[in-house]
């Protein structure tokens, strides 16, 4: 006993603090596809990032729309000569980017120390309104080691699969523009039907490696890299060309029912492949540009887009925050019409410290493997979105996700078929899901794709340590096609079984969510029965699937009377339903103990 007196008292309803994080929703299964042809011998692996990029050669600066520079070619020329004379540095205007933004080239700066001097020039000018360095991004695949393959597992199986068959039932991406800005297309008769012209904004010939810099030819050449021809010994190794742009483009569209090779997500949208990513990579100026133009923005002195997109992919993505650059240029994009799917990055790490992963108004992706775990490679953290099919060819040939590629380790040689793995080959399942989307709801918003998407996500079968945003995405739920029945308001899920609540202990009872449609009620009812002969030794709280609790009573020495047997009224609404809920009772003293009768959950 305590020492003190028992009282009794009584226990009313209570209200308990929100729950906070994410858990999610429902699956099926779908028919195995047919064994597909095995692949070529991939390629070398394709090199991640350099840790340290070196200093930028141009700035992209954004003046104030009042300002004579947003306005003028010349007086942003004039500008940029003067802030290079005050930094005691060569300074000159290159060309207007399509959000208005001035790129200016650092002619001479090139060293950080010289970088930061010219920065600190405009940004001492209060009629700029962002100065960024242009800095280069890097293709997000992780090119695979082992080239087995024999179902597209990602499409349908039904452990980690997205759920898609069932979905086109619904629609196939007809009518639907997607947009893959990335290193172009290498022709392949199973995407051929399927595309529409674009356009290459590599503007550096060198970078671009086709003889040239910007234009209407959106080929991709091959992105091939030979051991430190980029700079600062990058790459460390010889590379092969990685046809990036054309495996992604495959998982978004390869044509279905052609007797040949594998499905697209969206297999009747078209695909527009806009080509930013080439030799070393690509940079933001030429990245902005993309943006703008294949949303049907305008961009200086190139053709207007007859195929202005409803869904922009990007398997892309370099070190560093969300420049001001860039998402001025997302945000016009949204602001069009136009969804934004980005990759979160390969590194194992919290996506936060990648662009684009990290911008707002996008749908950041993070990747799986074919067991419905985080996949080992794939960057994580609050900023995820959602969770998509990214395989793990580590594993196994087997485990990745198989598309469209072409058999030249430099330039062209012959289509093919490889598994690859990466959060490059995750984002585009969901660049194709929303593509389904537009076209059973033409007038669906951005922000509908992406909170749809996100509301119909299910729980990963497997574990996820560090934040893979509303779960595994769910095409059919999505669509609402055959997802199974949401219960009505007011379902009960129950435990009755007993568990025993000794000294100095803590136990929990187990409740299994399923059929309930996106997140948990703001006014989720918690009834509770537990038997104990000094309730004031507990403390009971309420566990989510996602990890999130609620705390929803406290020991306390004052409150000597026996059982627990009330309702709480929780607000769950940041969580989703289904999965398993928990209820966690700790026992804090010493001489009284009870069990959990019984306890359920009002949805």
């Amino acid at each position: 006993m305590h020492g003190y007196r028992r009282v009794r008292t009584s226990l009313v309803a209570a209200t308990a603090t929100a729950l906070l994080c994410a858990g999610t929703a429902v699956s099926a299964a779908a028919p195995t596809a047919s064994p597909a042809p095995t692949p070529a011998p991939a390629p070398a692996p394709a090199p991640a990032a350099p840790a340290a990029q070196p200093p930028a050669e141009r700035l992209i600066v954004g003046y104030k729309s009042m300002a004579q520079e947003a306005k003028s070619d010349e007086a942003a020329a004039k500008d940029a000569a003067a802030k290079g004379r005050k930094a005691g540095e060569a300074v000159g205007f290159d060309r207007r980017l399509g959000t208005g933004a001035a790129l200016i080239d650092l002619e001479k700066a090139k060293d950080a120390k010289s970088l930061d001097a010219v920065m600190d020039a405009f940004r001492a000018d209060p009629d700029v309104a962002y100065v960024v360095p242009d800095r280069r991004v890097y293709a997000t695949a992780v090119t695979p080691n082992d080239t087995e393959y024999r179902r597209q597992w990602d499409l349908f199986e039904s452990t980690a699969g997205m759920n898609v068959p069932t979905a086109w039932d619904k629609a196939t991406g007809e009518g639907v523009k997607v947009a893959v800005i990335d290193t172009g297309y290498v022709p392949h008769s199973d995407l051929a039907a399927n595309m529409v012209a674009g356009y290459d904004f590599i503007s550096d010939p060198f970078m671009a490696n086709d003889g040239g810099g910007r234009d209407s030819n959106a080929a991709d050449p091959g992105d091939w890299m030979l051991r430190g021809e980029c700079g600062d010994n990058y790459p460390e190794q010889d590379y092969d060309s990685s046809w990036h742009g054309t495996h992604v483009a495959g998982t978004i569209a390869a044509v279905a029912g052609n007797g040949k090779g594998i499905a697209g997500v969206a297999y009747d949208a078209t695909v527009q492949p806009v080509r930013v990513l080439g030799k070393c990579g690509g940079t933001t100026s030429d990245i902005i540009d993309a943006i703008t133009w294949a949303s049907g923005g305008y961009v200086a002195g190139v053709p207007g887009n007859p195929y202005p997109a409803d869904v922009i992919n990007m398997s892309l993505g370099g070190g560093g925050a969300c420049d001001a650059g860039t998402q001025s240029a997302v945000n016009a994009a949204v602001n069009r019409g136009t969804t934004v799917v980005v990759a979160a990055g390969n590194t194992n790490t919290n996506a936060a410290g990648f662009n684009p992963a990290n911008c707002a108004n996008v749908i950041t992706v993070a990747a799986s493997d074919r067991e419905g775990n985080r996949a080992s490679y794939s960057n994580y953290g609050s900023v995820v979105d959602i969770t998509a099919p990214g395989g793990e060819t580590a594993v196994s040939g087997a485990n990745g996700i198989w598309s469209t590629l072409n058999s030249g380790s430099r330039g062209p040689v012959g289509e093919n078929y490889e598994p690859y793995q990466g959060t490059s080959m995750a984002a585009p399942h969901i660049a194709g899901l929303a593509a389904l989307m537009y076209e059973a709801n033409p007038s669906i918003t951005p922000a509908q794709v992406e909170s749809t998407i996100k509301a119909k996500a299910r729980t990963l079968p497997g574990y996820c340590s560090g934040g893979c945003g509303a779960g595994l995405a769910d095409a059919t739920a999505t669509l609402g096609a055959g997802g199974g029945t949401t219960p009505p308001t007011g379902t009960v899920f129950a435990n009755t079984a007993d568990v025993t609540i000794r000294d100095n202990t803590t136990v929990a009872s187990s409740i299994a969510v399923s059929g309930v449609s996106g997140y948990a009620p703001s006014d989720l009812k918690v009834d509770v029965d537990i038997k104990h002969t000094y309730r004031g030794d507990l403390k009971v709280e309420l566990v989510a699937p996602s990890g999130a609790s609620a705390l929803l009573k406290d020991t306390s020495t004052g409150d000597s009377a026996d059982n627990v047997l009330t309702t709480y009224t929780v607000n769950a609404s940041s969580v989703y339903a289904n999965g398993t809920w928990k209820l966690r009772v700790t026992d804090a003293y010493t001489g009284d103990t009870g069990y959990i009768d019984s306890w359920s959950l009002t949805f």
